[in-house]
């Protein structure tokens, strides 16, 4: 799944672009994991002020209403003047005057919703309970630390419910985890303010990291421009079973905490 530095780069790589742009046709294809929410033709003629994200969500600010945009388990976004025919996969093209912006989701469980404000009932529903953005001044260690010290479950599924902090998927929570030498199993609550201390750190480290790679390509992602992330080919644990550690030698261990694989360390990780 995109997480947020892959959405991060997805958002610069067409951000600039369709800035000032309007909206001349709106196309479906197959439905998607929730509906569009307003007649495609009731969009045309209006203009795209800018391009935001909000943990792994897009936000497309119209002059009037904003398109919320998830890129679900598989899915990509292109932008270019001219797009080829659509295809099996794709399921979403906002056409305007400055080229055409593609959602491709082979699994279908992304989604472009629109809202008429961030205020909306639809946009609310999507964004409310999100947490604070974790490259973003409002990540406070303190209001972090006293946010674990709540949470009994084990650290990796805190850090993935996105209600504490946002956009820390599975492939970074796994690598701010080792980094900060905290065992993903391990209860949030019991995590000491020196160890919190260091995963705050960690998250921010491992994100900044992977942004400035273009993210992360497992499989199929990609950016607005077609170009993949690399900072998979640098990740300390994630999908390395099996393989020494980087800096201990004992072999990455694999377990699933909520049908998700985990990736961890034994020795550098202990606890």
């Amino acid at each position: 799944m995109p997480e947020l530095p892959e959405v991060e780069t997805t958002r610069l790589s067409f951000a600039d672009r369709i800035a000032g742009a309007r909206i001349e046709a709106v196309r479906l294809g197959k439905p998607l994991r929730w509906p569009l929410g307003v007649k495609p033709e009731k969009l045309v003629g209006r203009t795209v002020r800018g391009v935001r994200r909000r943990g792994k969500y897009l936000l497309v600010d119209l002059d009037a209403g904003v398109l919320l945009m998830h890129l679900g388990m598989s899915g990509s976004l292109r932008f270019d003047r001219a797009m080829p025919e659509a295809a099996l996969h794709d399921h979403f093209d906002l056409v305007t005057s400055q080229g055409v912006l593609r959602l491709n989701d082979p699994r279908r469980f992304g989604a472009v919703v629109f809202a008429e404000g961030e205020s909306a009932p639809e946009a609310v529903k999507l964004l409310g309970g999100l947490g604070v953005e974790p490259l973003e001044e409002g990540f406070d260690l303190a209001a972090f630390q006293a946010g674990l010290k709540r949470r009994k479950a084990p650290i990796k599924q805190v850090l993935l419910a996105g209600d504490l902090v946002v956009g820390v998927g599975n492939i970074y929570a796994s690598e701010a985890l080792f980094l900060a030498g905290i065992r993903p199993t391990l209860s949030a609550a019991k995590i000491s303010r020196p160890r919190a201390a260091r995963l705050h750190a960690a998250i921010k480290e491992v994100l900044a990291r992977a942004l400035e790679k273009g993210g992360s390509t497992l499989r199929d992602f990609s950016n607005a421009f077609g170009e993949t992330g690399y900072f998979q080919l640098e990740a300390m644990v994630y999908d390395r079973k099996g393989e020494p550690c980087r800096v201990c030698g004992t072999p990455i261990r694999m377990i699933r905490q909520g049908q998700r694989a985990t990736f961890f360390c034994p020795h550098c990780q202990k606890s």
